[in-house]
């Protein structure tokens, strides 16, 4: 699933593409890949609306129209791409919308897990999430007493969007290796000086994800190299690069989870 890097990619390359356009017309091909509104009300609410800005919050890509915020959450599958030249939609494309430049947007999702919001109450779907990692209300001094106040695995604890929002299994598990944490330690039992760590650790693994286009692990995002660069997830019986002992794959709350056994040590 596109995790923070891979949207924060994809907003930064549909901006230049869409602020100033004005959006003609709408294709809704999968009526579920609409959370709010109706059908008909989406299109009669979209047209004519011109697009002002694209950003991201955590895991949501946000298109901000002149009276509307349209909201997109990718989740396993989804991908949006600026399309050119005759429209042909494909096979697995649930929303399109005709732009005043003969250009149009296509949200493409073959699992059809993705979904779009079009609403002027952007924070009844935001408002819950926790702070952006990258932002500047996270910091070490948050983060340690945040951690104390839960009694959570730490794996669980951050990908709970509404405690830190943006990371996901991927990023976790990097993050995790590199401050020497493992998993399924408490959260509770987090020194200030791993909290630390950690917060450094998350910072940099997601500049860096962002920096190389994300990561491309299979046929649903595409572009990114980071890939190349995991210390840890996907890495299974493979040797770490710090210690050389082998990655084991285990199973925390249900994800694939990847750890090595000496550098994070369960105490």
């Amino acid at each position: 699933m596109p995790e923070l890097p891979e949207v924060e990619t994809i907003a930064r390359a549909i901006k230049p593409e869409l602020v100033g356009k004005t959006i003609l017309s709408a294709d809704l091909r999968w009526a579920r890949t609409l959370a709010i509104p109706s059908p008909l009300q989406f299109k009669k609410q979209i047209i004519g609306q011109k697009i002002l800005d694209v950003s991201r919050r955590a895991k949501y890509l946000i298109i901000n129209l002149e009276s509307y915020n349209l909201l997109i959450h990718l989740r396993m599958s989804g991908d949006l791409m600026i399309r050119t030249g005759k429209i042909k939609p494909e096979k697995h494309d649930r929303l399109l919308l005709y732009l005043s430049d003969r250009k149009y947007l296509a949200f493409n999702d073959t699992r059809k897990f993705g979904r779009v919001w079009l609403t002027n109450k952007s924070e009844e779907i935001l408002g819950k999430l926790g702070p952006e990692p990258l932002g500047t209300g996270f910091t070490a001094k948050w983060l340690f007493e945040n951690l104390q106040a839960r009694k959570r695995y730490l794996k669980p604890l951050l990908l709970d969007q509404t405690f830190i929002a943006g990371l996901g299994n991927i990023y976790t598990d990097e993050c995790l290796h590199i401050a020497q944490l493992h998993p399924l330690a408490a959260s509770n039992n987090v020194t200030q000086k791993q909290a630390d760590a950690l917060h450094k650790a998350i910072r940099a693994v997601l500049k860096e994800g962002i920096r190389r286009n994300g990561a491309s692990i299979d046929w649903v995002y595409r572009g990114g190299d980071y890939q190349n660069h995991f210390r840890v997830y996907g890495r299974d019986d493979e040797p770490c690069a710090v210690c050389g002992t082998k990655i084991q794959k285990l199973t925390v709350g249900q994800r694939g989870t990847h750890v090595c056994p000496n550098c994070q040590r369960l105490r």
